[in-house]
């Protein structure tokens, strides 16, 4: 069965193992399906990018336990192996509970618990550790143990002799090494797409090769064969073939779960690539636009100079549908500052600018205020938040947009909170517009996702 690669901990290194352990199966020919616990799309590009199918997000506070399974058995059907890589510490789930944790994933999927624990420092209490978590929840398997930062023999033998009586199967242990060390910033791992260095595959499969028993290892990779899925009914979305969708994709804007674009192609909508990383213009038959979450703080002084690209979504904006997440939502405003404190101008078609500020990240619950394009009237939805950038002179009550050609009625689409606070609204929207800091995940939501095609499908005029 499948296994769960967990930790006590985030920073053990659980994304390191599960690319090890990737890049050993690429080594051998064999493909392996990833998949990664939570909303994280650092990670998920990580584990996408050695040569393996895309790794896959299954969180269950966004997208539902009936889906998390569907997705899991479905993708990891295809493939000899499998493996998900869990989020944070086991337990670490919504605020201080344990649901939508890796431990909920790892029972609802009747998965087996690889762990790896940072030895460094430490003998006897590994095992103090090692117990604590495995009897917090007798309904939990914790298989398999593997230890990092063991860096000598006589380490190594000490630990063997601590856990000699315990009834669980010692995987390996990881040496320190700087090659296999992965590089990070301020929301994370850093992105391949902004990585210099790739991940040398070779070095990494040899490495997993002398230091974890691959071959105890494997008997956890080996998916299951249950196909329980179900594929999705064309016959519930109305689809004008004539009306693609343009999706922003490129080294800036890349922030999109797999299985978005795999929906749509699905149920029919043609889909055109995006690039205002090298100044492109939005395709002329596009219809609808999708702007994911980035980094466009990072790249602000190309966008601004991008004029093709900026001068078409100003263009396209007059008629076509615009959908924008996180940091897309950030070229529509006015202004991005930059790190150093340098003002870049973006689209200017949102009355704001955008700068740096403290972390903002979580889950939230979402309430519509009124029938939106995305969203309907008290309608209950999910989403999450990732972002340092917050926006200034955020109208959040109805105004006139008057500095362009065409006026039009701004508002927030819906109220946000978290576990812990109270609701407040965000968001912009009117009838061909939906930015906000929240991300979606909409194929799990069928009723959202019903919303935002039945929204590309509109024939739009200035009248409108």
């Amino acid at each position: 069965m499948s296994c769960v690669i967990s930790s006590p901990s985030t920073d053990s290194g659980k994304t390191t193992l599960s690319l090890l352990i990737s890049c050993w199966a690429f080594s051998k020919d064999i493909k392996i399906q990833t998949f990664k616990v939570g909303p994280d799309y650092l990670d998920q590009q990580q584990l996408s990018s050695v040569g393996q199918p895309f790794c896959r997000n299954l969180d269950v506070f966004l997208s539902g336990e009936d889906w998390v399974q569907e997705s899991f058995l479905k993708h990891s059907l295809k493939y000899e192996f499998s493996l998900i890589e869990g989020a944070m510490g086991l337990f670490d789930g919504l605020g201080a509970t344990t649901y939508s944790s890796t431990a909920n994933v790892a029972k609802l999927l009747d998965a087996p618990v690889i762990f790896i624990v940072n030895a460094r420092g430490q003998v006897a209490s590994l095992l103090a550790t090692i117990r604590g978590f495995r009897d917090f929840d007798s309904e939990l398997s914790i298989a398999g143990i593997i230890f990092n930062n063991v860096n000598s023999v006589r380490h190594k033998k000490l630990i063997e002799e601590v856990f000699k009586n315990e009834d669980i199967e010692i995987l390996g242990f990881l040496p320190s090494d700087s090659r296999i060390t992965l590089n990070k910033a301020n929301l994370g791992l850093i992105s391949p797409f902004d990585n210099g260095e790739e991940i040398d595959v070779e070095y990494f499969a040899s490495f997993a090769e002398r230091n974890l028993d691959m071959f105890s290892l494997s008997k956890f990779l080996i998916s299951p064969q249950k196909k329980i899925f179900k594929s999705v009914s064309v016959e519930d979305f109305k689809i004008d073939k004539s009306k693609p969708i343009a999706i922003a994709e490129d080294k800036i804007f890349h922030f999109q779960y797999p299985e978005t674009k795999e929906f749509l192609s699905e149920i029919g909508i043609p889909l055109i690539s995006w690039s205002i990383y090298d100044d492109e213009e939005i395709p002329n038959e596009a219809s609808s636009l999708i702007i994911p979450g980035g980094f466009p703080e990072k790249y602000a002084e190309q966008i601004s100079n991008s004029r093709k690209s900026l001068n078409s979504l100003r263009k396209f904006r007059k008629n076509g549908f615009i959908y924008a997440e996180c940091g897309g939502m950030m070229i529509l405003g006015d202004l991005i500052k930059d790190e150093n404190g340098n003002n870049h101008k973006m689209s200017g078609i949102l009355p704001f600018k955008s700068k740096k500020s403290k972390l903002s990240v979580g889950y939230r619950y979402i309430e519509g205020l009124k029938d939106t394009p995305i969203i309907k009237q008290n309608q209950l939805i999910r989403g999450h938040e990732f972002h340092y950038w917050e926006i200034e002179n955020n109208y959040l009550s109805e105004f006139d947009l008057k500095k362009t050609d065409y006026q039009r009625k701004l508002s927030s689409p819906w109220k946000i909170k978290s576990w812990e606070t109270e609701y407040k609204n965000e968001g912009f929207f009117d009838d061909k517009l939906h930015a906000s800091w929240i991300h979606l995940h909409l194929p799990s939501s069928q009723e959202v996702a019903k919303n935002f095609i039945n929204a590309t499908q509109i024939i739009y005029s200035m009248d409108s």
